[in-house]
């Protein structure tokens, strides 16, 4: 539909027992709810993400960067993308390094397009995941949304797949209204000009 946006939802952790599949269905129900949004939800344990790398940046080699054939579905939906949200764990005070390889596997596939971080954890709920993830998306290029949730000691904070802060599902709203927004400015612009990365 021509007033809706590709979102993809990413889920950053791979670890045994991860909560990201839950909180990322959650934020997959929200963004449907929401209605400006054709919502896919991309989980990294579903590929094969190496840690090591070809010599040449993705940076310099654009289209014809050699990614293994196991990495193919995860690189085509966020080529496709209009908007992201990335729902990230914090391990020692950062994110997951499945979620580092997967974004230096990738460079043009986030630039000049929106990203919005839903994240979990202990006390801080993930906050210096997103910190530095915000840093990290920035030098590709992307645009991250000031507004995003974190959910502190998730592990006594949710019931049945669904936080028990009743006004999660109006900050979720609020988030995605600013990635609505950015999406479509986002996308224009592209349509308009190349960006001059």
């Amino acid at each position: 539909m021509e007033n809706t946006h590709r979102l993809v939802i990413v889920v950053g952790s791979v670890r045994e027992g991860r909560f990201g599949p839950v909180a990322a269905s959650w934020v997959a129900e929200q963004a449907r709810a929401h209605g400006g949004f054709e919502v896919e939800v991309v989980d990294l344990a579903d590929y094969d993400i190496p840690l090591a790398l070809p010599a040449e940046s993705p940076k310099y080699a654009g289209d014809a960067y050699p990614r293994p054939a196991g990495m193919e579905g995860l690189t085509s939906a966020l080529d496709g993308a209009d908007a992201f949200v990335v729902v990230t764990p914090e391990y020692n005070h950062s994110y997951p390094a499945s979620l580092k390889a997967a974004v230096d596997w990738h460079f043009t596939q986030w630039t000049a397009k929106p990203v919005a971080f839903v994240s979990y954890g202990g006390a801080a709920g993930g906050r210096h995941a997103v910190l530095h993830l915000e840093n990290v998306l920035t030098e590709l290029h992307a645009v991250t949304i000031r507004d995003g949730l974190a959910f502190p000691n998730y592990f006594t904070a949710w019931r049945d797949g669904r936080p028990l802060d009743p006004e999660a599902s109006g900050y979720a709203k609020a988030l995605l209204d600013q990635l609505s927004w950015w999406a479509a400015t986002l996308r224009a612009g592209r349509a308009a000009a190349p960006y001059p990365a």
